[in-house]
This record gives structure tokens, sequence and C-alpha cells, in this order.
């Protein structure tokens, strides 16, 4: 297998992975916790959730690869460090928000990931537009989340 290829096959399957972690705690506490919630009219319905990430965690490995193939090693190593970080606060969101069941932590938690995916999008940029343009949906889907995760706070206090 080319070098390219498994670069890019891991590169999605970290991405894929980091959901995965998340899935163990936010899957038991749909139907459970998370229905007897209060809940903005805009939330979309429960099934919608697992493809929208899904896809984001493809872009979101794709863009990493990209960048990962970029030139200039040093802003390279620091876009790198920035994305984990940021796929590290995306993890801790679902383990605070679902398994710890911690909406108002969560949120507190969500303002730092986007913070983190708006740096990472600027660093992936100077090495790779198209990486660092494939996350914005990401960021556009984190925005949502976040009005959403705060709407959720509001209604349960």
């Amino acid at each position: 297998m080319p070098k390219d290829i498994l670069k890019l096959i891991l590169s999605i399957g970290l991405c894929l992975g980091a959901g995965i972690i998340g899935s163990f705690f936010t899957v038991s506490s749909i139907p459970t916790w998370y229905a007897t919630l209060n809940k903005p009219s805009f939330s979309p319905p429960n099934w919608i959730f697992g493809p929208v990430w899904t896809v984001l965690y493809i872009l979101m490995g794709v863009s990493l690869y990209l960048a990962l193939s970029g030139k200039g090693k040093g802003e390279r190593e620091k876009a790198v460090r920035i994305f984990a970080m940021q796929l590290f606060l995306n993890i801790a969101w679902s383990v605070i928000f679902f398994g710890m069941r911690n909406p108002i932590l969560a949120f507190v938690d969500i303002v730092f990931l986007w913070i983190a995916i708006f740096l990472t999008i600027k660093s992936f940029y100077k090495i790779n537009k198209l990486a660092g343009n494939l996350l914005i949906p990401y960021l556009l889907w984190v925005s949502f989340a976040s009005i959403l995760n705060l709407a959720i706070v509001l209604l349960n206090s």
C-alpha cells in the first residue's frame, strides 16, 4: 500500500476513532437521560447526529492528511498539536455531556472546542487551503451544537 494512502486511512481512522470513543458515552444516554431533557424547538431528530458526525469526522481526517502532507515542518507540527487539542476537546464534550450528564460543563468545553477548531482552520489554511476549508462544516456544526447545548442548559436549569 502506498505511503500516502496509508497516511490518509490512518488520518481518517483517527478521527472516526474519536467519534467511536465519544459514542460509547452517547449511545446509552440518548434513550434514557437525554430523552428526559427539555430541548428547544430547533433541536434536530436524534437520528441525524450519527450521519452528520460521520461525514464531519471523515472531512476532519482528510483535512489532517492534507495538513500532514504539506510543506513547512515547524508550521505542520504546530498545526497538528492544535488539531490534537480540538480532537481531545471533541471527545471530552461527549464524556462531559452524556457520560457525566453535565450540560453546563459541556458548554464550557464546547466554547473551548470552537476556539480550537477556529485555530486549527487558521493553522491548516497556512499549510493547505483545502485542509482549512474542509473544517468549515465542522466549525458550523459545532456553532449550532453550542447554541443547542446552551439552550438545553437554560431550559433545564
